[in-house]
Formats: structure tokens, C-alpha cells, sequence
């Protein structure tokens, strides 16, 4: 394994696999060669990282819409009587919120509360969940969840079936509305709320989930569907978006403009050493709900606070933070490491997410920082994210 940047300003920085390996390939592969993507290998997969260019494919999204290929992307369903109670002694947050219809963003968590992914969990219904996890954990997060199972829930791995297609913007709810027609108001669906379509009921798919989270900072669609109807569903898309400014984005842009929203990515902003408390994600730690893996852990976290935390910036001047540069304090001395950075296409500078120590002198919006950018500080801000509607 080795790591890799992107090809916009070079900064994500995510574990490719060397060209030596077999790496696997979505059911829309032939669909981005043919568009002419510049394709990446990505979390042991062939992945399109571009195809007209990172800032039109970003800008695409801001202003109209952007049709992603997140098939990569692996799912395991929990079923059973037990289901619920294995969910919820899983993840940080609380699985009793969920009703038939809705989801959730969370993490699992070792008993040291490292996380050990961030996932949305789908409940289909009172014995059946939907777990969506990150592309490069799929098997050690299956492993971890099948260790850590004593409910006896049935736990199937069924990530190479599914295909997972997302289009993000303003135009995007009315892109779906015009194949769906008089079927389903997609208004009516809210936030991280989803539809289980009948069979047949959209673009004749045998089953399908048509799903509103997102992960661009903009309003936006998820499809699950059986792999053998991702191209079918990518070109029914492309062509009725022809018009409203669809056009096909790629790992790049996904990265920029989840930086843009101040999203963490798994393997940068959070991993097996950092903590929910210290990365932001403390609103999805629910410590009343009862026991689960790591709550021990984090409880100590919160009563002692965490020693550092994730803060967002924005920089000045010409220069790019990136993934492992030093953050300074003002008076020059290294206090933090940057976790993701990049140039904003619509802040028009560099944009990055780091951890300082758990100081308002360091934390605080404001706050003036430095970045080591070839041993040269360049001047930062601490701000909030998201970073693009400032």
C-alpha cells in the first residue's frame, strides 16, 4: 500500500493500491472509459477520479448537478430478531431515533473509542438494517461487526451486489422527479430519509432505494440498485440532466467539495487513533442510550475533555495546506498537523481541516494559525466550516 495524492493542488491524501494488485472494477467501469475518465486506483478499486476537470466537475455541483459512481462504496444488511440490539451496541449513536424510513450517520468504535469506520446505518424495518461502510474498510469492518455480534443478528455482506449512484446540486431532486414522474414527490422525502421503491416503480428495477443525505453540501440523491442496473440508471440520469447541467464528477471533485462542507474522510480526518469527541463528532455520541463498544472510553474523554480537536481554516496568500503539514501558532512553533487540505474553487484559496490542542488560543473562529508549507508559514484562520457559503 502506498499513499497517494489527488490531481487537484495534490491534496487528499487516501491509500491506493499499488498497480501490481487486482484491483475490482464498478458495474459503470466501461461507462467512465468510455467518457474518456481518468481513472485511479482507489480503496482496491479502478475508480474515475476526473473527467472534464476537477474545478468544472465541482462548480457543476454547486451550481446545477453532478452524477457520482460511489458503487465502491460496501453495504452489510443486519437481520433478524436481535437486529436492533446488535446496532445499537455497534455504533455511537442511537438506533432507538430510527423509524421505518430513516438513517443515520455514526461511527463504530473500538473499546479505546478509536473509530473504527463512520457508516450510515438504513432501517428497512423493525428486523432489517441497511449498513453503508467506507470502500476501504469493507472487509475488516465486516470482520469487526461479525466479532462483535453476540445477539446472534443474521449479518450479510452483500456489497459486490449492490450499486450505489449519487447525484448532488440544486438540480438534482428535479433530474429524479422527471423520471419518476407522478409516482413519488421527492420533495417529500427529507433528509436522511429514504424510499424503498416497489419492483418495477422506477426505471422498471427489480429494487431500488432512492435516499436523501449526501455528502457534497448539496442537496442530492442516493440510488442503491442491483449492480445489473447501474448503467441502465447512469444513462437514464445523464440524458434527462442533458439539459440542466448534469454532467458525470469524479473522486476529485467528491473530494473538494466534501472538504468545501467540512465533511471528515475516513483515513485522514478520522481513523482507528482519533476519537469522535476530538474529530467534531461528539452530536453522534449518545452516552444515554446505554452500553456499546467504546462508551467507557469516551465517557473519560468527555469528563477530562479531549487533548485536541479538529478545526477547520482557510489560508492566505498562494500556497495549499496539505495532508500531514505542520500547523503552527503565532509565534511560529508547531502545534498540530493538517489531516486534509485543498484549494476552495469557490473560495478561490486553500481550505483544510487539522488537529490542534484543545485551547481557545488554537480553536477558537478567528483565531490566526500558520501552516508549513516548504518550511515557509503560510498565514491560516480558524473557521467553521462549511467553508464555501462564508
Amino acid at each position: 500500500m502506498r499513499r497517494a495524492d489527488n490531481h487537484f493542488g495534490r491534496s487528499q491524501t487516501v491509500t491506493y493500491m499499488a498497480v501490481s494488485e487486482t484491483l475490482k472494477k464498478t458495474p459503470l467501469y466501461d461507462v467512465h472509459v468510455a467518457l474518456g475518465a481518468r481513472m485511479v486506483p482507489f480503496a482496491g478499486f479502478d475508480m474515475p477520479v476526473q473527467y472534464s476537470g476537477i474545478i468544472d466537475e465541482h462548480m457543476a455541483v454547486r451550481t446545477a448537478a453532478g452524477l457520482f459512481d460511489v458503487s465502491h462504496m460496501g453495504e452489510v444488511y443486519a437481520r433478524g430478531p436481535r437486529a436492533f440490539d446488535f446496532v445499537q451496541n455497534l455504533v455511537t449513536n442511537d438506533a432507538a431515533r430510527l423509524t421505518d424510513g430513516r438513517a443515520m450517520y455514526t461511527v463504530m468504535c473500538r473499546p479505546d473509542g478509536g473509530i473504527v469506520d463512520d457508516l450510515l446505518v438504513y432501517r428497512i424495518n423493525a428486523e432489517e438494517y441497511m449498513l453503508v461502510i467506507n470502500a476501504s474498510n469493507i472487509e475488516g469492518d465486516f470482520a469487526w461487526m461479525q466479532a462483535h455480534n453476540p445477539m446472534g443478528a443474521e449479518l450479510t455482506n452483500v456489497s459486490d451486489e449492490i450499486a450505489l449512484l449519487a447525484i448532488q446540486g440544486p438540480e438534482a431532486f428535479g433530474i429524479v422527479q422527471s423520471l419518476v414522474g407522478d409516482a413519488l414527490d421527492l420533495d417529500a422525502i427529507k433528509f436522511y430519509h429514504f424510499v424503498p421503491m416497489a419492483p418495477g416503480a422506477f426505471l422498471g428495477c427489480s429494487w431500488a432505494i432512492l435516499s436523501h443525505t449526501g455528502y457534497t453540501g448539496e442537496r442530492g440523491l442516493e440510488i442503491y440498485c442491483q449492480a445489473g442496473d447501474a448503467v441502465r440508471i447512469w444513462e437514464a440520469l445523464m440524458e434527462a440532466g442533458r439539459a440542466r447541467g448534469l454532467k458525470p464528477a469524479g473522486l476529485g471533485a467528491r473530494d473538494t467539495l466534501r472538504l468545501e462542507a467540512g465533511y471528515c474522510l475516513y483515513g485522514n480526518d478520522i481513523t482507528e487513533e482519533t476519537n469522535p469527541l476530538e474529530a467534531g463528532l461528539g452530536w453522534l455520541v449518545k452516552f444515554d442510550k446505554g452500553d456499546f463498544v467504546g462508551r467507557e472510553a469516551l465517557v473519560k474523554v468527555k469528563e477530562e475533555g479531549p487533548a485536541r480537536k479538529l478545526v477547520g481554516f482557510v489560508v492566505e496568500g498562494r500556497g495549499l495546506p496539505r495532508h500531514g503539514y505542520p500547523i503552527l501558532d503565532a509565534e511560529g512553533a508547531e502545534i498540530g498537523v493538517v489531516t486534509s487540505g485543498t484549494q476552495s474553487p469557490v473560495l478561490r484559496t486553500g481550505v483544510g481541516l487539522g488537529y490542534v490542542p484543545n485551547d481557545p488560543a488554537f480553536t477558537r473562529p478567528g483565531t490566526r494559525l500558520g501552516i508549513a508549507v516548504r518550511k515557509r508559514p503560510l498565514p491560516a484562520t480558524v473557521t467553521k466550516p462549511p467553508f464555501h457559503k462564508k
